[in-house]
Parts: C-alpha cells; sequence; structure tokens
C-alpha cells in the first residue's frame, strides 16, 4: 500500500467521523519544508468550537547529487484552542510515522545531539514512528487565509537497515534508535472553508 492510499484513507476517515461545520476546515501547506524539497499537505477539521483534529504529510522523493535524503512522513492528532479554533494559540498532540532512505551525505555533522557522521559513508533505510506535544499560534490575514507557526517535541521509535553504500543492495546489519527532540517546525499558508 503505498502513501497516497494511506493519506486517502485517512482523509475518507476524518470526514466520516468528524461533524463538519461551514467555514471551520482548513487546507495548508508548510513553508519550511517545501522549501527544502519535501512537498507537504495538510488538513484540518474543526470538531468542536474549541477542538480541531488535523492530518498532514510529506514526501521527499529525489535524489540530488547522488545524495540520498528521500522519505514520507505523515503526522496527525488533535488540538486544543484557547480561544476559538483557527485564531490564536494551541497545543496539540500528534502521532507520528514514516519510512526514510538516507545516504551519501557529504558532511558529518551534529545536530541536536544526534551524531549524523555515518551518513556520509552509509546508507541507512528503515521506518519510525512516534509522538509528541506541540505548541502553535495561527495569525487570521482575512476571511478565508490564515499563518501559522508550530514547534512540536516528542520522541520517534526508528528502525534501519544499513547499507555500505547509496546505491548497493547488501544489509550491511540492522538496528534502531530512539530520537528525542523537535518533531515538528511549520511555518504554513493555510486556506479556510
Amino acid at each position: 500500500m503505498n502513501i497516497k492510499r494511506y493519506l486517502l484513507i485517512a482523509v475518507v476517515l476524518v470526514t466520516c467521523i468528524v461533524p463538519m461545520h461551514s467555514q471551520k476546515a482548513a487546507i495548508k501547506t508548510n513553508l519550511i519544508s517545501d522549501a527544502v524539497t519535501s512537498p507537504n499537505l495538510g488538513l484540518e477539521f474543526r470538531m468542536h468550537p474549541k477542538w480541531t483534529y488535523e492530518i498532514s504529510g510529506q514526501v521527499n522523493a529525489w535524489n540530488i547529487h547522488q545524495r540520498r535524503w528521500r522519505h514520507w512522513m505523515v503526522q496527525t492528532g488533535p488540538r486544543v484552542w484557547i480561544c476559538e479554533a483557527f485564531q490564536g494559540s494551541f497545543f496539540g498532540l500528534q502521532a507520528i510515522g514514516g519510512q526514510y532512505n538516507i545516504g551519501n551525505i557529504p558532511k558529518a555533522f551534529n545536530f541536536l545531539g544526534q551524531n549524523f557522521a555515518n551518513l556520509k559513508d552509509h546508507r541507512y533505510q528503515g521506518w519510525g514512528a512516534g509522538a509528541g506535544i506541540s505548541y502553535g499560534y495561527d495569525w487570521i490575514l482575512g476571511k478565508h487565509w490564515n499563518i501559522e507557526f508550530e514547534l512540536g517535541i516528542g520522541w520517534i521509535y526508528c528502525h534501519y537497515d544499513r547499507y555500505p553504500c547509496t546505491i548497493c543492495g547488501t544489509v550491511e546489519g540492522s538496528g534502531h534508535h530512539n530520537y528525542y527532540g523537535p518533531t515538528r517546525l511549520s511555518l504554513a499558508i493555510e486556506y479556510l472553508f
């Protein structure tokens, strides 16, 4: 089953379960993910005057200069708003899941306590799942347009197979890693309907 089917099933389930209110749903894109060549799309539905449910997905399916940074990821969960849905501050819970295929990244680097030095000479392919919490804020631009900022932190369990080169198919070994830290950074433009 591919990512398009997962997203379609999730959207159908959410629209069947969540009572719809006029002008109380949004479609959005995270401009930060778009800027790093990971197209994404998010849907958010109002369930109550102060509660919404959001699902978003992103994909990066390109190899650039023989480097791999391919992945797909889905984040979903409820949000509680301080004032009213789609305006002002909110807090959210997130469930996170996806797959990745990363390797041939030329410079070794550390990021938020994670050592990515092995990405220079190896390729890692696997899946991850986890959970997090977030805080965000929506600025109203007009009747149908908002700008949204969100920052999330949490945990992701990653299982991987390690390969000795970017394109070879021989598995060197398998393992897992627990990641703790930022799980979401979003500056999104959203259209409300």
